[in-house]
């Protein structure tokens, strides 16, 4: 039997801060980053995952993740449904890292890095794209997947299987019209904070001629300010192409309701984190004031708790996942079905390092199984960074191309792990300063 014999951790980090890559109001000057997992076994292939964040605090996060290689070391390779669910509730059942979180922060996104490489890992053995590999797992065998632990009052292990089994109707249908079709995708690109009016708007342009037809913009710096791109995107893409707004997390709810009124006469389709990812009734308390502006939050949702309470309160209209916040693919199916129950469409957070890689497999195994539609569903896109993995997102006419290669396409090239390392990678030694 195969079996994982060592858990290697690289600190990768690019200078995105340069040119305001990634800016917005609460994060001036990232340089998008990953803590890098590798998962090495005696056979191959190997499996690869990744945490994601924005520079300073990067090598806390590998740190972390090297903390659980006692978990997989010398642990047989994790091949089916039944293993990749023992094996994600004993990284989340260690009770003395659980205790510095429980279940969020450093340690949880750890979990995630080292759960995903396995799935990466699993379907690569079994020769097929994750969310293929997914896919046809057994209604049981998914169930299985889920801690329903905190979630019971809400979803149950019965509820889930009868979704999931309904699900089953027209799932070949719906994988192979995404595999010819793709899933609908939005663009970020014209929008970040630090960029000049000329190129707001002729990113947005581009992005209309490009096949979108939603794009978003960071808002929460400056009110005029935002006026004013707000007006000037508005006059670019016409009144038919949706504008997206995100405060990444900077109002209180009292400025969040009087900065969307202000707002309002442009268009907005959502207000995304309009305050802090914990405040469930803060969210609630927005979406009842701005409504129908729709309310938008999930990228620093830290667990499956604080997706479930979002979702009793009616505290958000558009649910934003994200495959590397929590703790990897098992709990983002719990995420999925939790939506699915209520109601509320699954609309990925991407962009960064990896993301928009990764979150195209869990929309599509949605669509395939779960929510069995697309419909007001789109994926976050952002067009930078791609070049650096062995198995790309493709957008193409606005849309997602389905992924073909196995695996759950996190793999880096070689050359970017040599260059980009931190800090003794040529890129960074060139740059002589710190991320």
């Amino acid at each position: 039997m195969a079996a994982i014999v060592g858990l290697d951790v690289l600190d990768i980090r690019f200078p995105t801060s340069r040119e305001l890559d990634g800016s917005d109001a609460m994060n001036p000057d990232p340089d998008y980053s990953a803590a890098y997992v590798v998962l090495r076994t005696d056979e191959g292939p190997d499996g690869y995952g990744l945490a994601f964040t924005i520079g300073r605090g990067n090598d806390v996060q590998a740190a972390a993740i090297r903390a659980l290689a006692p978990h997989v070391v010398g642990k047989p390779v994790p091949e089916d449904a039944a293993a990749l669910g023992a094996l994600s509730a004993e990284l989340v059942g260690d009770s003395q890292l659980r205790w510095l979180g429980p279940e969020k922060g450093v340690v949880h996104m750890a979990v995630g890095a080292v759960v995903n490489a396995a799935w990466d890992l699993a379907s690569r053995r079994a020769g097929q794209p994750l969310w293929r590999f997914l896919s046809a797992m057994t209604p049981e065998e998914v169930v299985g997947l889920v801690d329903f632990r905190y979630l019971s009052d809400a979803l149950t292990p019965a509820e889930a299987l009868e979704l999931l089994r309904a699900g089953q109707e027209g799932r070949d249908e719906r994988i192979a019209l995404l595999e010819r079709d793709g899933y609908p995708a939005y663009t970020t690109s014209p929008g970040w904070l630090g960029y000049s009016d000329d190129k707001l708007s002729g990113l947005a342009r581009q992005a209309v001629a490009d096949g979108f037809t939603m794009i978003k913009l960071k808002v929460g710096g400056d009110l005029d300010d935002d006026v004013r791109r707000m007006k000037l995107a508005r006059e670019v893409v016409g009144a038919d192409v949706r504008i997206a707004v995100d405060a990444n997390q900077r109002w209180d709810v009292g400025t969040a309701v009087d900065w969307m009124r202000e707002l309002a006469p442009y268009g907005p389709y959502w207000i995304e984190e309009p305050t802090s990812p914990d405040d469930v009734l803060g969210h609630q308390a927005i979406a009842r004031a701005v409504a129908p502006i729709k309310v938008a939050t999930g990228e620093h949702v830290q667990n499956r708790v604080v997706f479930k309470q979002l979702l009793q309160a009616g505290a958000l209209d558009v649910l934003q996942l994200d495959a590397c916040r929590v703790a990897g693919v098992n709990e983002n199916v719990a995420i999925l079905l939790l939506a699915k129950k209520f109601g509320v469409p699954v609309c990925p957070h991407a962009g960064g390092v990896g993301l928009c890689e990764l979150v195209r497999h869990l929309s599509m195994f949605d669509f395939a199984v779960v929510s069995g539609t697309m419909d007001d569903r789109v994926i976050e896109w952002v067009d930078h960074l791609h070049d650096h993995f062995l198995d790309p997102a493709v957008v193409r006419d606005g849309r997602y191309l389905a992924p073909t290669r196995p695996g759950f396409s996190a793999r880096l090239k070689d050359e970017t792990l040599a260059d980009f390392r931190y800090p003794d990678g040529p890129v960074w030694t060139a740059l002589g300063t710190e991320a």
